[in-house]
């Protein structure tokens, strides 16, 4: 099933309190340093994808378990998870400790999910996908991607 397809499906699959059948990957990797996670994304000609994820929050899980986290596992997207108010450490895209609640605060993040596509400097090439949409999440998520892709190759 196809991600544009996925979430017309998914409100009858959750309605019916089933698991969909793309489900099957259902984590992101936490960001650890950001300088060596978008390193390799620009190397495989990719941008960063970057979800803040806030904790108990209905539509991060719904976000991360549906599209982002099979994205990762089966087409190879890059992407990585900063927990908002969260003390994981990573780095700054310059290199310099932090945690990810501080990421949130530099990057003035206001509403979860938040996703963030990041190319070369930690500079932001499409338009960040803040919150969700139940019947046109899919379709904004392939518009940001393009907008990243075109960006990236520029």
């Amino acid at each position: 099933m196809g991600r544009r397809h996925l979430l017309a499906g998914l409100g009858a699959v959750l309605a019916l309190g089933a698991a969909p059948a793309r489900a099957a990957a259902k984590t992101l990797p936490l960001s650890r340093a950001l300088p060596a996670e978008l390193a390799q994304a620009l190397a495989r000609k990719q941008a960063l994808v970057v979800m803040v994820s806030l904790h108990g929050c209905p539509w991060c899980k719904l976000v991360r378990e549906h599209y982002l986290a099979p994205m990762h596992a089966e087409e190879g997207l890059s992407v990585v998870q900063i927990d908002w108010g969260s003390a994981q450490t990573t780095q700054t895209v310059a290199g310099e400790p932090t945690t990810h609640a501080e990421l949130v605060r530099a990057w003035k993040v206001k509403i979860a999910p938040t996703v963030l596509f990041l190319g070369a400097g930690g500079r932001e090439v499409a338009e960040r996908l803040e919150g969700g949409s139940p019947d046109f999440y899919s379709g904004y998520l392939d518009q940001r991607l393009e907008q990243a892709r075109r960006a990236i190759a520029g």
